[in-house]
């Protein structure tokens, strides 16, 4: 039978989906994650991967490999995806080269990239998080972003729109690395990028031999433009212009040349600049969240079915997505302090509303919460499908407009 070794972190939304794909397939499944807690509500075939340590990890990977046959090892989320590609690489299975996606998962590298290969991204510069922040501040152009280098879901990401405000950031995402730990140069590194004003877009593609199939592309009708940047409605299809999403398909098949990716599902974020697209990431996997649940293609086929395919080098029937307009919004922890989410009322009455597919809480209640910039979880999501990308995004904001949070107070101790 064929077989497929998950690649999924503790927080990864997507493992029952990538599940339920492999199901309809009817492929072996074996699930690789960092932690032992995520594996034993799984059942089944799994084993633990140290996702952390490149070599250490592939190393468990092909272990395993001695012991049963693995015809693909998919990258569910970006800290997979340089052990996945070691492994495959070492299993002469289809992959994306190991320096492609660290290119990819390290936001330092990937702007040194595209720079170096005149494809269009932000100017930027990088210091140690342990340099003078008043210092820095005096040589640099506002407004800019400051984000650390391979946190994901806008985690320590903050607009300085001058020396005051660039102090306050710099010193949160120092706190927020010396949180998290450890001496790697990502680990100790700031990143500091010019702003892109204008409108913000996500593309979702699926890399064949070099070549990028355009698969989803998002407008995200909420602006962005700070201090903090929460993803919150996503729609597709796109209402750019057709010029413009042709523009835009060939930045992003520019920078993936440039990156070296080769094989597998690509996300790529960009700003619509004074010139023209602009790339802010390109993630080597697919989207995140609950998020690929708004995406069907040729006869009701899921993402990750997709994903699978390619992997797997299994016949894929169509790639066009689905007439009807769909969309997303993922629900960002309100407020600006950490606390706990005591109760969410009004679900039943956003489930009601027009063009509204379903409403998915992800934080059990009860739990602590954490805003961002600091935070990395969002509350749930809701999902709409209808005629047009407008009635889509009006059903996700009435649905939203429908519910309350309640969150209480940051407790002592917490």
């Amino acid at each position: 039978m064929t077989s497929v070794l998950l690649l999924i972190p503790t927080t990864s939304y997507q493992t029952a989906d990538f599940l339920a794909a492999a199901d309809e397939l009817g492929i072996d499944v074996f699930v690789g994650s960092n932690e032992a807690s995520v594996l034993s509500n799984l059942g089944g075939r799994t084993m633990t991967v140290d996702f952390a340590d490149v070599d250490r990890g592939c190393a468990q990977i092909l272990a395993l490999a001695n012991e049963v046959p693995i015809d693909a090892i998919v990258p569910v989320d970006e800290v997979t995806t340089a052990v996945a590609a070691a492994a495959a690489d070492a299993l002469k299975l289809r992959h994306n080269p190991l320096e492609s996606v660290l290119r990819a998962g390290n936001k330092l590298k990937l702007r040194e990239c595209l720079r170096d290969a005149r494809v269009s991204t932000p100017e930027f510069v990088h210091v140690d998080k342990d340099a003078d922040a008043s210092e820095t501040a005096r040589g640099v152009t506002f407004p800019c972003v400051l984000k650390p280098l391979n946190l994901s879901a806008s985690r320590g990401v903050i607009r300085a729109d001058g020396h005051n405000s660039f102090v306050v950031a710099f010193q949160r995402i120092r706190d927020l690395l010396n949180e998290i730990g450890g001496q790697t140069e990502a680990a100790r590194t700031v990143l500091i990028e010019q702003y892109i004003p204008g409108r913000e877009l996500a593309l979702e593609g699926l890399v064949n031999q070099g070549k990028l199939q355009v698969l989803a592309l998002f407008d995200k009708p909420d602006p962005l433009e700070g201090p903090y940047f929460p993803e919150t409605i996503y729609v597709t299809p796109s209402r750019e212009s057709d010029d413009m999403q042709e523009s835009i398909s060939r930045t992003t098949q520019d920078a993936v040349s440039a990156m070296g990716l080769k094989d597998g599902p690509i996300h790529a974020e960009l700003r619509l600049g004074d010139s023209g697209p602009v790339i802010i990431e390109v993630a080597a996997r697919s989207i995140g969240g609950l998020c690929s649940r708004v995406l069907t293609f040729g006869a009701g086929v899921s993402l990750e079915e997709l994903v699978l395919r390619h992997a797997l080098s299994l016949p894929i029937e169509s790639l066009e997505r689905e007439s009807q307009a769909a969309g997303v919004m993922m629900l960002p922890v309100p407020g600006e302090t950490p606390g706990r989410l005591n109760a969410v009322a009004g679900i039943d009455r956003a489930r009601s509303v027009p063009h509204i597919l379903d409403v998915t809480l992800s934080i059990p209640l009860g739990e602590r919460i954490v805003p961002l910039p600091e935070g990395n979880r969002y509350l749930g999501f809701i999902f709409a499908r209808a005629e047009s990308p407008l009635a889509v995004e009006q059903a996700l904001r009435d649905a939203f407009g429908a519910m309350t949070f309640h969150v209480s107070e940051k407790e002592a101790g917490t």
